[in-house]
């Protein structure tokens, strides 16, 4: 009832940049929190960036002064740019949403995206 649909990874050079999106869709009454989370090979899934319904953001310390988390709330979108690519940037990045759905009656979920790749390398 709920998709996220990511876009925007691919392969980069170090010190390059990438724009992530993810879009909401289906029975949403409310967005919460939106955030990104990124998994290398081998490595456990981390918080990089997250953004609260009223734009308060936070950010891992690995990616602080080089990453931007926003969103559009009317386009149920949040975004991720990427700045001053590092090698060990490289992972498969998620989106994460928590949301308010109406079916019968309301119910709070979290949704995750599919996840795109991004690999920084020369």
């Amino acid at each position: 009832q709920v998709q996220l649909v990511e876009s925007g990874g691919g392969l980069v050079q170090p010190g390059g940049s990438l724009r992530l999106s993810c879009a909401a869709s289906g029975s949403i009454f409310r967005i919460n929190a939106m955030g990104w989370y990124r998994q290398a090979p081998g490595k456990q899934r981390e918080l990089v960036a997250a953004i609260t319904s009223g734009g308060t953001t936070n950010y891992a310390d690995s990616v602080k002064g080089r990453f931007t988390i926003s969103r559009d709330n009317g386009k149920n979108t949040v975004y991720l740019q990427m700045n001053s690519l590092k090698p060990e940037d490289t992972a498969v990045y998620y989106c994460n949403a928590n949301i308010i759905v109406v079916v019968t009656s309301i119910h709070e979920y979290d949704y995750w995206g599919q996840g795109t790749q991004v690999t920084v390398s020369s």
